[in-house]
C-alpha cells in the first residue's frame, strides 16, 4: 500500500476575492505501515491535506496516487477508496448520526454492500476492538462522554477494515487520562493490524511518544519530514512559526548549555530519562 502527492495544490474559493492557497506543491509518500504525525499551526494546511488522502477534497492540481492509481480519474471509485482510507474527523459528533453507536458503526460495512448479519459481525469486532463497554452499544451516541465518542466513531472507520487509520485531533478536549487511552488504543492498533495511522495532533509530547515521522506544515508547505528527533532539532525554527518542541528537548539542552554531556536530540521522557543517567554515571567514574 502505498499514498503518494505529487506537487499538489488546493485553492479555497478560487478567482474570488477570498480565494487562500491552503496547500502549495506538496509532494509526500506515505508507505505501507508507517505511523506518521502531521504538525502545525492553525492555518497550516494540515487538515486540508488529509482530507485529500481519501478523495473528500479533490487537488486543484497535481496528483495523488494510491496504490499507482490516480484518485481523481473519472472512472476511479471513490467510495471503495473511502473504505481503504479511513478518515476520523476532530468532532466525533460530525460523523455519529443514527439512533444507537452500534448501528452506527454498521452504517459503514452495509454503505460497502455486506449483508446485515456481516454488517453486525464487523461492528461487533470493532467496538470490542476499541473497548467500548457493552452496556453503550445501544445507547444513542449522542449520550457519551467525549472520549466515549472518540471510540465510536473510531470503531465506525475500523469496521470497514481500513489500510489507513487518519485521525484529525483525535485528543482534542479530552482530559490526560483519556488522552492516554485514546493515543494507547490507536497505538496497539497500529502494532496488531500493521495498519498505516496518520495522526493530526497539536501535542508535541503525543507525537514525539507514538509516531517514527514527523511532517511539519507551514503556510501550505511541507517545512518539515523527517524522524521527530530530526526535526525537533530545529525546535528554534519551529518557534518562529509558531510551533514548538516537546519540553523534555528543551531542558536537554539547557543541560548541554550547563556542560552536562545529555542527548540533545531526546525527545520523550523515557529518552531524556537513559540520557541524564548515562550523562551522570559517566561524570561519577
Amino acid at each position: 500500500m502505498s499514498i503518494i502527492l505529487d506537487k499538489v495544490n488546493y485553492v479555497y474559493s478560487e478567482k474570488t476575492a477570498y480565494e487562500i492557497h491552503a496547500l502549495k506543491d506538496v509532494s509526500l509518500k506515505i508507505g505501507d505501515g508507517e505511523f506518521i504525525g502531521i504538525i502545525g499551526h492553525t492555518g497550516s494546511g494540515k487538515s486540508t491535506l488529509i482530507q485529500h488522502l481519501n478523495g473528500l477534497v479533490r487537488a486543484s492540481s497535481g496528483g495523488i496516487y494510491y496504490n499507482g492509481q490516480d484518485i481523481d480519474d473519472d472512472d476511479y471509485n471513490r467510495k471503495e477508496l473511502r473504505s481503504k482510507v479511513g478518515l476520523v474527523f476532530q468532532y466525533p459528533e460530525h460523523q455519529l448520526f443514527e439512533t444507537t453507536v452500534f448501528a452506527d458503526v454498521c452504517f459503514g460495512p452495509k454503505n460497502q454492500g455486506l449483508s446485515r448479519k456481516q454488517s453486525e459481525l464487523k461492528a461487533f469486532t470493532a467496538l470490542r476492538s476499541v473497548g467500548l463497554p457493552e452496556d453503550l452499544w445501544y445507547r444513542s451516541p449522542f449520550e457519551l462522554s467525549g472520549g466515549q465518542k472518540r471510540r465510536a466513531a473510531i470503531a465506525g472507520v475500523l469496521a470497514m477494515e481500513p489500510e489507513v487509520l487518519i485521525l484529525d485531533e483525535p485528543t482534542a478536549g479530552l482530559d490526560p487520562k483519556g488522552r492516554d487511552e485514546i493515543l494507547g488504543l490507536v497505538a496497539g492498533l497500529h502494532k496488531e493490524r500493521h495498519m498505516t495511522v496518520i495522526l493530526v495532533s497539536h501535542s508535541m509530547e503525543d507525537v514525539a511518544k507514538y509516531v517514527g515521522r514527523l511532517i511539519v506544515m507551514n503556510r501550505g508547505s511541507v517545512m518539515y519530514d523527517g524522524t521527530p528527533a530530526e526535526v525537533f532539532a530545529h525546535y528554534q525554527e519551529l518557534e518562529e512559526v509558531g510551533l514548538a518542541a516537546p519540553q523534555v528537548t528543551y531542558l536537554m539542552h539547557e543541560l548541554r548549555g550547563r556542560g552536562i554531556p545529555a542527548n540533545g536530540t531526546a525527545t520523550t521522557l523515557e529518552e531524556a530519562k537513559q540520557s541524564i543517567l548515562q550523562a551522570f554515571s559517566t561524570k561519577c567514574k
